[in-house]
């Protein structure tokens, strides 16, 4: 892929986070208006995507290709787990923004970013691999992040992996696998459901972006560091790997673009939720959403 074709698309990404940013700063849009629009795309309009995707697919899959994503995305989070215990301890002394920097590792922004970025680059039918991705990500979100998290696994963090995310996903994989004929009008209305995703999650990322304090975002080096290796050069270790298992050279671009995604915000909420200071984790989420425009056009130059 030319670095520039991809470039000109992650940018077009960037300038509907801009139109977020400057909605936020103009006063048009506030805290709640936020949440509950992110409760909208978490909720609704994310798994109509996922489901959509897998609608229109449906005949045009084959199982080796799902079984062979599945499995990479499999390892994909193992490898980030496993990095992530080693490289955590020298990123920060504190055991609490240890857990942060361990969640950071293996907790990318799949949804908000990965799915636009898939069907602006891609196309809207590679989104049903990422649906393979989000369901490994959401069960290992509720059992080893909130274990992380804890300091210890807790059951009762199982009674929420079962969310429309999880359940979206199960169902694109199954209409996949048994070619499940879905009626045109529900595909037609599921698709138009899920095209809201891709703008309304990136102008809820602008709006994240406005009331971050920037200055203690691009002012911290270790949070650099930490991007590169995220961002690059984790990505850039497990190609070789990919390559080998993915078999079909079509694969590689969707498989690394999941591999190249900035931190989710996944990690910051649970902190924050059990008391714990997310300001760093919040740093490191801006940072790497802005540094990856010029990212993931390296890694596709690269890798394709």
């Amino acid at each position: 892929m030319a670095f520039f074709t991809v470039f000109f698309q992650m940018l077009a990404l960037l300038i509907i986070i801009g139109a977020g940013y400057f909605i936020a700063k103009k006063g048009m849009m506030d805290e709640h208006t936020n949440m509950q629009m992110s409760g909208m795309i978490v909720n609704v309009f994310s798994p109509m995507l996922l489901f959509s995707s897998a609608a229109n697919s449906v005949g045009l899959i084959s199982m080796d290709r799902m079984k062979t994503v599945g499995l990479i995305a499999v390892g994909m989070f193992a490898f980030f787990i496993i990095v992530g215990m080693i490289l955590t301890p020298f990123l920060d002394k504190d055991q609490e923004q240890r857990k942060f920097f361990q969640m950071m590792f293996v907790f990318s922004n799949l949804g908000f970013i990965g799915i636009p970025v898939v069907v602006s680059i891609l196309g809207e039918e590679y989104v049903v691999y990422v649906t393979e991705f989000m369901l490994v990500y959401n069960v290992l979100f509720y059992t080893y992040g909130y274990a992380v998290m804890d300091g210890e696994f807790s059951i009762s963090s199982l009674k929420k992996m079962v969310n429309p995310g999880t359940v979206a996903s199960v169902s694109a994989i199954l209409v996949i696998v048994f070619e499940i004929q879905i009626p045109d009008f529900i595909k037609t209305a599921v698709t138009y459901l899920g095209n809201v995703t891709s703008p309304m999650a990136l102008v809820a990322v602008g709006f994240s972006l406005a009331h971050a304090d920037l200055k203690k975002v691009f002012r911290q080096p270790r949070l650099y560091a930490f991007a590169v290796v995220k961002l690059l050069v984790l990505p850039m270790l497990m190609l070789p790997v990919l390559k080998t298992v993915a078999g079909d050279a079509s694969l590689v671009p969707v498989c690394l673009i999941m591999f190249g995604m900035p931190v989710g915000n996944t990690p910051l909420l649970l902190g924050v939720q059990k008391g714990m200071d997310g300001t760093t984790c919040s740093a490191a989420i801006i940072l790497t959403t802005i540094l990856c425009v010029i990212t993931v056009p390296i890694l596709l130059v690269v890798g394709v």
